[in-house]
Parts: structure tokens; sequence; C-alpha cells
């Protein structure tokens, strides 16, 4: 076999695909810091990781790393999980009654455009600064694309599964258990990730006011000392951790949802 054809086939692999376009990241940020193309407060990859490393060992405010990740991950997933038990039965609700719909939908619309970031100054006054308005805020980003997903996920259910379970015998409670829920369960959790996405941006936002622990807390120690790397480092965690629960979340759906074809295939 020729080198051609063994770079071929390494190239047709995910993983190889992906190291690449980490590593050609890496390249091009360091590359820009080296010639200044992004200013003179832009960390190289290695000031980064010495920065996370250093955190690992000091604490920041008393708390570790991984102490500061612990708390914000518990606000992330209380509010998701309170996302959840609102959300998805909202949007069932909307999409399979027309009297719940009539009822719920105007007032969805009118507060589904406003950003979660609006709701910080009236979440600290109705809640304080303290653990309930950071969820609260958090429940708010993250309802949106839950209830949106799942309405538009049932209502786009083709109407031809429908006739085909009545064909063979089905009855209301078929037609839900068998045909609406399995086939709207792809949409669903497509509004779980991009949910789940919500909420590690509102958490970061909420923790940017009056929080003295979490990944927001460190990126605003690092704005307050001037550490560019310290911010760019506390992304980094926030991403790394929304990635590893984003792929549970997708391997979840693999197994609940074995027909869903992927685009490779």
């Amino acid at each position: 076999m020729s080198w051609k054809n063994k770079v071929s086939i390494l190239l047709k692999k995910k993983i190889v695909l992906n190291l690449i376009s980490v590593i050609s990241f890496l390249i091009i940020w360091d590359s820009g810091v080296r010639y200044g193309i992004f200013g003179h407060y832009m960390p190289s990859p290695m000031e980064v990781i010495k920065e996370l490393k250093k955190i690992v060992i000091e604490p920041i405010s008393g708390k570790t790393l991984f102490e500061h990740i612990f708390y914000s991950l518990r606000r992330v997933m209380i509010g998701f999980g309170i996302s959840l038990v609102i959300g998805i039965p909202a949007g069932v609700l909307m999409a399979g009654n027309l009297y719940a719909r009539a009822i719920i939908k105007p007032v969805f619309e009118l507060f589904k455009p406003m950003p979660p970031i609006a709701w910080i100054s009236l979440a600290i006054l109705w809640f304080g600064i303290g653990e309930t308005s950071k969820v609260f805020i958090i429940v708010i980003g993250a309802l949106v694309p839950l209830i949106i997903n799942t309405y538009n996920g049932i209502r786009l259910v083709d109407e031809e599964l429908y006739d085909v379970i009545r064909t063979l015998g089905g009855n209301r409670r078929d037609e839900i258990i068998k045909v609406m829920f399995p086939a709207s369960f792809p949409a669903i959790f497509a509004g779980m990730q991009i949910s789940l996405s919500m909420a590690f941006s509102t958490v970061l936002a909420a923790e940017l006011v009056g929080a003295r622990e979490g990944i927001g807390f460190i990126i605003v120690m690092g704005m307050k000392l001037s550490n560019s790397a310290l911010i760019i480092g506390g992304m980094i965690v926030i991403g790394l951790v929304a990635w590893l629960i984003s792929y549970g979340i997708s391997y979840t759906e693999r197994w609940v949802c074995p027909w869903k074809r992927d685009l490779s295939s």
C-alpha cells in the first residue's frame, strides 16, 4: 500500500481529523501571539496551560480549580434539570393540546425574545445574590430551546406514521407512546444540547455578579488582575466541561434512538 493510500485512509478517520483541527488551531493561536497579531494582552497556549496548572495547586478565594468547577457545574445541573422538568412537558402540551397551546404559546412568544442576561437585575432584586438568583437565570436561558424543539419535534412528526399505527388497530395511547415520542426524540435531544449550551453561557453571566466561587468568578479575578491567561483558561475549562456533558447527552441519544442515522452514514 502506497503512502498516499495510507494518508487517505487516515484522513477518513474522525479522530485524526479532530486532532488535525485542534493542533492547527493551537498553531494558529501560538503564531498569532508570537507575531503580535492579537495584540500584547493575548497569552500563548503554553501560558494558559501554566496558569491552569497553577490554579489547580494554588486556591483562588480559598478554593481550587476543581472546587470552582464543582460550584458552576452544580448550578448548571440544577437549572438544566428544572428546565427539563418544565420545558419538555410544556412543549408536549403545546403540540398535543389546542387549549394548552392557546394558553401557553402567547405568553411563551412574549418571553422568548428576551435575553437571559436581561433578567439578572430582576433576579438579584427578587432572590438576592445567593444561589437562587443564579439558578433562576440558568432556568430562563435553558428553557426556551427545550420548549421550541419539543414543540416543533412533535408538530413535525409525519402524519403517515399516525395513519400506519391506526391501520394496525392502535388507539390514541399507541399513537403517543409508539409514534409521537419516538419520532420526536431526536428533536428533543437537539433541544437538550442547545439548552445545555445556554445553561453554561448563563451560569458564567450569573457568576460575574456577586459570586465568590465558580468559573465565572475565576474569569472576573483574571479581569481584575489583568491576567488574560487566567481569563482564557476559565473559558477553556467551562468549554471542556460543557463538551463532556454534551457528549454524554449524544451518547444517551444514540442509546434511546438507535434508528437515528448520522450524516456520516
